[in-house]
């Protein structure tokens, strides 16, 4: 079962609910599951499809293929920032706008505002996170309740290099300790699965032939709970973050990062300096160590 596209659109995103359990899996595995902003929206769709669903108790969000997300799309043949997209908040379209405007609209919308519109969904969400998990890979993990990665997978913010102070959905200085989130986006390194799970990041690591089965157990156990009770319980998690200060620092650094998209626009002529997914995979690869 897939969730509803245009006629001429790809399923970017797959839907299946099985005993009371929502899976919901990115579909791009060609390109890692880069995220163009059609795979946005059919994601948003999905999610609004198992949270209206009185059958579904559990959501689990994953990717197809060898990796979960290798981040925002700056690259593919499917890239669609040109295209007219349906907007979830109250913005104005893009596609008419210049200057700063043009991107900052944009990214109000398809990515600060959907990631904390699916941050705030009533029903439990589990991440389930194998090899990349790079830059808005972050991004769709983090908006998740809880992080069950397999033993390859790897955690990775590297968009400094773009001159960016990371992606969007600022939740690093709370997903880790501030010094290691300094690390993560100072070096821009691979963090292995088993070192965020150290600092809290994931919460259970399986070898990557049993994640699929495990995530199941686990997302079993929590359609066996009460689903107001749920729903309560997330709402008072996400209000002590609020009290923490979350998204007033979110606010404060999605201007830092729109401040770097206009700088790199005059200094370069590229919203991100020039850099494309195939210089970013390339670096990455290098400091790696795999190329």
């Amino acid at each position: 079962m897939t969730t509803e596209t245009q006629p001429d659109e790809p399923d970017y995103v797959t839907y299946m609910v099985e005993d009371a359990v929502a899976w919901i899996m990115l579909n791009r595995p060609q390109y890692s599951n880069a995220q163009n902003y059609r795979l946005l929206n059919q994601l948003d769709a999905a999610f609004k499809r198992a949270v209206e669903d009185d059958e579904v108790k559990v959501i689990v969000l994953g990717g197809e293929g060898k990796h979960f997300s290798a981040g925002h799309d700056i690259g593919t043949p499917e890239k669609d920032s040109n295209l007219p997209r349906s907007r979830t908040l109250l913005w104005w379209d893009h596609l008419n706008k210049g200057g700063a405007e043009r991107q900052y609209v944009l990214e109000q919308d398809a990515y600060l505002g959907l990631c904390r519109r699916w941050q705030d969904i009533p029903k439990p969400m589990i991440a389930m996170v194998q090899g990349a998990c790079i830059a808005g890979g972050l991004m769709l993990a983090w908006v998740c309740d809880l992080i069950v990665a397999s033993e390859d997978a790897f955690f990775q913010d590297p968009v400094v290099r773009m001159a960016q102070p990371g992606v969007e959905y600022f939740a690093h200085a709370f997903e880790l300790p501030p010094r290691v989130a300094r690390e993560l986006l100072l070096l821009g390194e691979r963090m292995p699965a088993q070192r965020a799970y150290q600092f809290g990041m994931v919460n259970r690591i399986y070898p990557r032939e049993t994640l699929r089965e495990e995530v199941a157990k686990m997302a079993a156990e929590l359609a066996t709970r009460d689903r107001f009770g749920m729903a309560l319980t997330k709402q008072a998690v996400n209000h002590v973050e609020e009290l923490r200060g979350k998204r007033t620092a979110m606010d404060a650094v999605f201007h830092m990062h729109h401040l770097a998209h206009a700088h790199n626009q005059l200094m370069t002529g590229h919203l991100v300096g020039g850099l494309d997914a195939k210089a970013m995979a390339s670096a990455n690869k290098k400091q790696a160590g795999e190329g």
